[in-house]
Order: structure tokens, then C-alpha cells, then sequence
């Protein structure tokens, strides 16, 4: 049997996962705004679509590292939900998960605006912080966790890819925020005054609303799946989340 990957090829998968998504999205919305200057849903639909294909090639790239997250909230509501049941990530792990997935979020922004030649380092100007846009991430949000943990509890775990590349796609159009739906992601997005970005006040009150979010998909996802009917998980990398008896011995 395969044996556990080791917490620094996991950290390492959820960095550069987190930096390459960001990167794709900041990257694809600046190449929009060029390439569709006068038109805001051409634009939209560029960026959609590159996000869209870029996180399910994402998630085949590294999913079989670390569960390919990408996502503090998926991180937590994995470690949440497998707790009982001794899958998913551990507790232990998850703030390193977090760390890691944030400074992606960071170094993603910076590479797009590298390529485009833009400053490395600068602040979003854009506002996004209405009440119609919190609820935006509330939905967003909770709709992303009931579909991941849904497929993971269900077995049907091999169509993660492509259906969180689709819900995302079709997210970004149904939702008033675009649905950002990630902490790290959003972060990151800080990093680059473009069509992509988010003003640093605007920040917090987004990341209010995916806790919220993932709170609410959490309550779905125990409602609907309260056990696991398979012990395929797409978020079962962790050695310290196995059985004692299962374990790697260190």
C-alpha cells in the first residue's frame, strides 16, 4: 500500500496550487481587461473560463499530493467533518495548510503581475464590500463545500475536478461577488490593482462572509451525507488523520 506523503510535499502542493489559481485568475483578468477594454461581460466571461479550466487541471495536478485544498476553508471543514471519522487533514496540520495556502495567495498576485508588466507589489483599489456582494460569498461559499464534500462522502470523489471547475465557472455569473469563495485567494487578489483585485478594506468583511458560508455548507453536508458510505475521500492525505494502527511509523 502507498505510503503517507510527507507534510512538506503536501505544504509544497498546497503553495503552488494556491499560487498557480491566483495566478491564473489575476493573470486572466488582466489579459481580459486588454484584450475586451470597453466590454465588462466579455471580460468576465475570459477570466470565468480561464479559472474555470485552470482549477480542474489544478486539482488533477496535485490532488494526489494534498488533497489538492487550495482553500482555508476546505482545510477546515475537511479536518472538521473527518474528526470522527479519522479521515482528512489533522488538526495539527491545518494552520500549516492555511499558512501555506495564504502566502500562494500572495505569491500567485505577484508572478501575474510580473508577467504583465505591471509593479510586483501593489494595493487593489476596488471596492467590492456591499451587502448584496457579502451574500454573494455566503452562497458561493457554502454551495463550494456541499459539492466538495459531497462527491468525498458519496464516493464519487474522481469528479472533483470538474465539477468544482464548473461550479466556480458558473459561480462567478450567479453570484454578485463573483464568487471569490476562498480566504487565500482573496488575500492574494489584494496584491494586484486590476480587474481581479480587492480593495484591502473590502478584505475582511469577504472573509467574514466564506466562514459564514463554509459554516452553513458545513450544516448541509451533515444533514444530507451525516456518514461517509465509501472510504474513498479526496481529502484523506494525512497520516496523522489515519488510525494509530495504520500509521507510518516516524
Amino acid at each position: 500500500m502507498k505510503g503517507p506523503v510527507p507534510l512538506q510535499r503536501r505544504l509544497l502542493a498546497e503553495f503552488t496550487g494556491t499560487a498557480l489559481l491566483v495566478t491564473i485568475v489575476v493573470g486572466s483578468g488582466i489579459a481580459a481587461q486588454r484584450l475586451s477594454p470597453d466590454n465588462v461581460g466579455l471580460q468576465l466571461l475570459q477570466n470565468s473560463t480561464a479559472t474555470a479550466f485552470g482549477l480542474a487541471v489544478l486539482i488533477l495536478m496535485f490532488e494526489p499530493v494534498s488533497g489538492a485544498h487550495f482553500n482555508p476553508v476546505v482545510s477546515v471543514a475537511d479536518w472538521l467533518l473527518g474528526r470522527r471519522g479519522g479521515a482528512g487533514i489533522s488538526g495539527s496540520h491545518v494552520v500549516s495548510y492555511i499558512g501555506a495556502q495564504t502566502l500562494g495567495g500572495v505569491a500567485g498576485a505577484v508572478v501575474a503581475n510580473v508577467m504583465f508588466d505591471r509593479r510586483a507589489f501593489e494595493l487593489a483599489t476596488k471596492d467590492r464590500i456591499t451587502a448584496g456582494h457579502l451574500v454573494g460569498e455566503v452562497v458561493a461559499t457554502a454551495g463550494l463545500i456541499v459539492l466538495v464534500f459531497s462527491l468525498a462522502r458519496s464516493g464519487r470523489a474522481a469528479l472533483a475536478a470538474g465539477a468544482v471547475g464548473a461550479y466556480i465557472c458558473s459561480a462567478y455569473w450567479f453570484t454578485s461577488s463573483t464568487a471569490f469563495a476562498n480566504p487565500a485567494v482573496t488575500v492574494g487578489r489584494i496584491f494586484s490593482d486590476t480587474f481581479a483585485g480587492i480593495a484591502p478594506s473590502s478584505t475582511p468583511g469577504f472573509i467574514a462572509a466564506q466562514v459564514a458560508g463554509a459554516a452553513v455548507g458545513l450544516a448541509f453536508v451533515v444533514a444530507l451525507y451525516p456518514i461517509a458510505i465509501t472510504d474513498d475521500n479526496v481529502f484523506a492525505q494525512d497520516p496523522d488523520a489515519r488510525p494509530a494502527d495504520q500509521r507510518s511509523p516516524r
